[in-house]
């Protein structure tokens, strides 16, 4: 027999009641092209447009703001890799609290610079959420601050289901929601929120595949700990599901899916390109599930993906923006040899700008031992506009006798 849920239908009514005030109702935005991919209406729930950038403001008010006098007097402390942090940071704000941030080491300096700028203390500990919650753990035992976990507490999970009530008025015949997935808060906050008022609804959640602890834990029946993780998506890199959100979640969610750093990449370009939208990565991985091949036939529209968040690093940017072309075969990358007389890499170059292809960066190598007297050895790096016109650019050069090497 199934014990009572830790989180109900109404709390989550309840904790809409202690944020409206305080949190935006964000956007719901349709996108087309996702339409025409998946067959259906697609729209894209913007929680990166929310207050301090991303969803985690509703469930660190919630929880903050039921606090004793007692309580606050003591403040709070919190571990987080940015977004809890900034959420902390900002309700601490808000309500008159003395705030303590313990960050990995190597968080993005955007998501520093932002907790900072809201008021609280940040110091540093381990290099994962996990390794940075034991010394949060440890702070609240010494001082007697309350401790704000980012996920396992039902105040928290109750405040993040709000996402959840938004979306159902803002598409009442919702068939499909794809939830980014870490510790579980987000996840189990909706699936709360809409198995309450439309069960008939789809829940998945989504996972990057080197952090996903919610399968294995889901399969064993009880939370799992990961013994590494490998992501990009930091915000949601946590090795352990919590028990609160773990409870709702094994018995609202259809499913948990995993997506790759590859499919992250593509997302976050796409949003950029062609939504117009700054997204992180752990925000982007709905979007990078409907980007899979393998899942978009298990999808019942309308479907919405959430965007939990756009707090990212301008160097994470730039490093993702390549690897998403990249992964979308917008750049090629080979080297070439060629005769080493005057005019021949003009005519190379001439012939990759007759078929369009934009040249990012050229190698010319005169001295290696693989090379005959009379040769050159031209690396090139292009941007092209897909795989459709690689292969028109593959096709060009080897046309014209040129033997192209890839290692």
């Amino acid at each position: 027999m199934l014990t009572a849920a830790p989180v109900t239908l109404a709390d989550v009514q309840a904790a809409r009641d202690v944020v409206v005030d305080v949190v935006r109702r964000t956007p719901l935005e349709p996108n087309r092209a996702l339409t025409e991919r998946i067959g259906g209406p697609v729209f894209l729930k913007c929680e990166n447009l929310q207050r301090a950038g991303s969803f985690k403001i509703r469930g660190a008010y919630t929880r903050m703001s039921r606090l004793t006098d007692a309580e606050r007097a003591r403040g709070v402390v919190a571990a987080s890799a940015g977004n809890h942090a900034q959420g902390v940071a900002l309700a601490a704000q808000i309500l008159g609290i003395d705030a303590h941030i313990f960050m990995p080491v190597g968080a993005p300096l955007p998501k520093i610079q932002a907790t900072r700028g809201y008021g609280a203390h940040v110091a540093f500990h381990g290099t994962s959420v996990d390794e940075a919650l034991v010394a949060a753990t440890a702070h609240a035992a010494a001082t007697g601050a309350v401790l704000i976990h980012p996920f396992d507490h039902p105040d928290i999970v109750a405040g993040q289901g709000t996402v959840g009530l938004e979306i159902l008025e803002q598409c009442p015949d919702l068939g499909t929601v794809l939830v980014c997935t870490g510790g579980g808060g987000l996840l189990a906050g909706i699936s709360t929120a809409i198995r309450g008022l439309r069960p008939e609804a789809r829940i998945i959640g989504v996972q990057a595949e080197g952090a996903a602890a919610y399968p294995a834990s889901l399969a064993a029946g009880h939370p799992v700990a990961l013994t590494a993780m490998t992501t990009m998506a930091d915000g949601i890199a946590v090795g352990r599901p919590g028990a609160v959100p773990f409870a709702l979640v094994s018995r609202q969610v259809d499913d948990v899916v995993t997506v790759s750093e590859e499919l992250i990449s593509r997302a976050l370009l796409f949003l950029l390109e062609r939504a117009k939208l700054v997204v992180e990565p752990a925000g982007a991985v709905g979007v990078a599930a409907l980007l899979d091949d393998a899942l978009v036939g298990r999808l019942r529209p309308p479907v919405v993906a959430v965007l939990s968040g756009g707090n990212i690093d301008p160097l994470l940017m730039m490093r993702v923006i390549r690897h998403g072309m990249a992964a979308a075969g917008r750049y090629l990358q080979f080297r070439l040899r060629t005769p080493d007389r005057p005019g021949s890499l003009a005519a190379l170059l001439a012939l990759l700008a007759q078929v369009r292809a934009n040249v990012l960066e050229v190698e010319h190598v005169r001295t290696s031992p693989r090379l005959g007297v009379d040769e050159v050895e031209i690396a090139l790096r292009l941007e092209t506009q897909g795989p459709d016109h690689c292969a028109e650019v593959l096709g060009a050069l080897r046309g014209a006798g040129h033997a192209l090497l890839f290692n």
